[in-house]
């Protein structure tokens, strides 16, 4: 069958999933579930791939809420991955209803078309995209092991053929210091408040020298227990990011420091919890991103030029783990929506609109487009299949 020819199949397969597809996305964004607990909507996913022959495994890589589907049988093997853990507090203000159910139209699309094409599709389940990294716990316990390419799309304000991402680490503060009564013996105690307002002051100071690409913020998520009693207990939550791992690596003792000097000014003890490991910078295979901005122009989706705002539009993903490992590409998905920025109510907001849905479907036929250009280009298949 001709190129074009199994493109149009391709498409005609997701728009004939179109409303069930619609219908997967607004059921994934009315019920946000956050990391770890994605129990429905990865249920949700599994569940029509499944019904159109499917093999899934749930439960990969002791992950509850992970899942692994896979349909035909040829020797190139493309991962489509599907993200659907929300935000807390602000449900899927990172549009991955958007992405979940863009894989799995994607999948649906290539199912039927797998083995004329000499393709083995994996749809991958990802829990905890949002700062637990399920996708590097899965990558390490070898689900992806034996995957040529890798590719998701994901919701943004504007259309881009990649994502910006920094290099990341997730990690918790917690001080412990003594209850004393506020007022009628406060010498008595030791105040893990002021340990965190100090470690937050000097991360301040901090900032004046970092690279201007870098980026630390925090929350305090514990301060106490009442204003008349001396606190003895607090804990913050911290992201550190730079440009790459390495760099990474330089930036995130000298945060570390800070919150030490927290501990030393008013003696509590302090200990610093990593939540995940380290997400990675991205490193976008240029066959494959060429090859999806192409098929996505063809859909009618523009690239506009965004200049020096592309800098500032930096964000991080454990997809970019993925990246270092496999050649996989993270375009964009624009809902035209900007200034309203992923990680904002009106964002989540944007994310269940005719205009989300219509990125939806174009972006399940983009990646489907580019799975089959990936595996009728000679080059491509060659390079992928040899590892390189």
């Amino acid at each position: 069958m001709p190129t074009t020819d199994t493109k149009a199949a391709a498409q005609e397969l997701v728009d004939v999933q179109g409303d069930a597809l619609v219908a997967l996305s607004h059921r994934i964004h009315a019920n946000p579930e956050i990391r770890w607990e994605e129990e429905r909507s990865s249920a949700w996913c599994a569940q029509p791939l499944s019904e159109a022959g499917f093999t899934v495994e749930t439960g990969v890589a002791d992950l509850p809420t992970a899942f692994v589907a896979t349909a035909g049988s040829g020797p190139l093997v493309i991962s489509i991955c599907a993200e659907y853990d929300a935000l807390p507090g602000i449900g899927h203000a990172c549009g991955h209803n958007v992405i979940a159910a863009s894989a799995v139209g994607a999948a649906l699309a290539l199912a039927p078309l797998a083995d004329d094409l000499g393709i083995t599709i994996k749809v991958m389940g990802t829990p905890a995209e949002e700062g637990g990294g399920g996708k590097i716990l899965m990558l390490d316990a070898g689900v992806f092991d034996g995957v040529h390419a890798a590719m998701m799309v994901h919701p943004s304000p504007t259309e881009m053929d990649h994502m910006p991402c920094l290099a990341v680490a997730h990690v918790d503060v917690h001080y412990t210091g003594k209850e004393a009564h506020a007022s009628a013996f406060p010498e008595l105690g030791i105040n893990a408040a002021d340990a965190l307002t100090i470690a937050q002051t000097a991360i301040g100071l901090l900032r004046q020298h970092i690279p201007r690409e870098a980026r630390i913020h925090g929350i305090v998520t514990h301060g106490g227990e009442a204003p008349n009693i001396v606190p003895a207990h607090t804990t913050g939550k911290w992201y550190i990011r730079e440009r790459t791992l390495e760099r990474l690596a330089e930036l995130q003792p000298k945060v570390e420091r800070c919150f030490e000097a927290g501990a030393l000014a008013t003696g509590c003890e302090y200990r610093i919890e990593p939540q995940s490991p380290h997400y990675s910078e991205m490193r976008d295979d240029l066959d494959l991103r060429n090859l999806y901005r192409a098929n996505a122009e063809g859909l009618g989706r523009r690239f506009p030029d965004l200049g020096g705002v592309l800098d500032q539009m930096s964000g991080s993903t454990d997809m970019a783990n993925v990246s270092l490992a496999i050649p996989t590409i993270h375009p964009m998905l624009g809902l035209d929506c900007f200034p309203v920025s992923n990680h904002q109510p009106d964002f989540a907001a944007f994310c269940a609109t005719p205009t989300a849905d219509k990125a939806m479907r174009d972006g399940a036929i983009a990646m489907a487009w580019t799975a089959i250009d990936a595996a009728t280009n000679e080059t491509v298949r060659t390079r992928l299949l040899a590892g390189a």
